[in-house]
C-alpha cells in the first residue's frame, strides 16, 4: 500500500501542476526505522512525506483523516489515527506506534499536531510524544522543513492553490541512541529549533 500512496501521491500533485523539490543534508538511510518528523501547513504534507521513507512507513494522524475518501484508504489499514482531546486515544496510538518501530515500520508524526488557523502560518510548539516515542524505541529523529504553505494553505478552500515547486528540506537525522526520556525535552526544543531556523532561511 506503501508505494500505491506513493504513485498517488506523485500523480496527483503533478496533474495539479504541483512538484517536489526534496534536498537532503546528508545521504542516509532511508530504509532505516525511523521517527520523521515535519512541519504541517499543508494538505500536501501527506503527500510529499511518502517521498522521504524508502522501507515500510505509517502516518499517524487526525481522527478526521478518515472522512477524505483519499486517505481513509490508509488509515483505515496502515495508518493511525488519534482523536482529538482524548488521551486514551493518544495512549492507544502511541502504544501502537511503538510496536510498529519495533516491527522496522517507520512513523511520519506531525509533532505540531495540527494545522493552526494562523496565515501566514507561523510554526506551532511541538507536542512531545514523536520524541519520547523515539527515545523508547532508540531510533533516530528525522526533521523536515518545508514551505508547502505557499502553494496550498491548509485545504485550499480559503486561500486557494496554485502550481508550482515545494521545496522540502530533509534535515540530518539526529540519533537517539543513549539517550533517556528525560531529554526527550530537550529533543523536542532540539529539532524545533532546526526546523525553525530552517523556514526562517525559506523567507530569506
Amino acid at each position: 500500500l506503501n508505494k500505491l500512496r506513493t504513485r498517488w501521491a506523485k500523480w496527483s500533485s503533478a496533474m495539479s501542476g504541483i512538484f517536489y523539490q526534496l534536498e537532503f543534508e546528508v545521504e542516509f538511510d532511508r530504509k532505516k526505522t525511523c521517527v520523521i518528523c515535519p512541519n504541517h501547513t499543508s494538505n500536501l504534507d501527506v503527500s510529499w512525506a511518502t517521498l522521504i521513507p524508502q522501507g515500510n512507513f505509517s502516518f499517524m494522524g487526525k481522527e478526521e483523516l478518515l472522512q477524505n475518501p483519499t486517505t481513509k484508504l490508509f488509515f483505515k489499514t496502515i495508518d493511525i489515527t488519534v482523536k482529538r482531546d482524548s488521551n486514551i486515544s493518544a495512549f492507544k496510538a502511541f502504544k501502537r506506534a511503538s510496536d510498529y518501530l519495533k516491527n522496522g515500520i517507520s512513523m511520519v508524526i506531525f509533532p505540531e499536531g495540527k494545522i493552526e488557523e494562523v496565515y501566514p502560518p507561523q510554526l506551532q510548539d511541538f507536542k512531545i510524544g514523536p520524541f519520547r516515542l523515539a527515545i523508547e524505541q532508540q531510533v533516530p529523529v528525522v526533521p523536515v522543513s518545508a514551505n508547502t504553505w505557499k502553494i496550498l494553505w491548509d485545504d485550499g478552500l480559503k486561500y486557494g492553490s496554485r502550481p508550482g515547486i515545494c521545496k522540502i528540506y530533509v534535515h540530518k537525522p539526529i540519533e537517539t541512541v543513549g539517550l533517556k526520556l528525560a531529554d526527550a525535552d530537550a529533543l523536542r526544543d532540539k529539532v524545533y529549533a532546526i526546523i525553525s531556523q530552517k523556514l526562517q532561511d525559506y523567507e530569506n
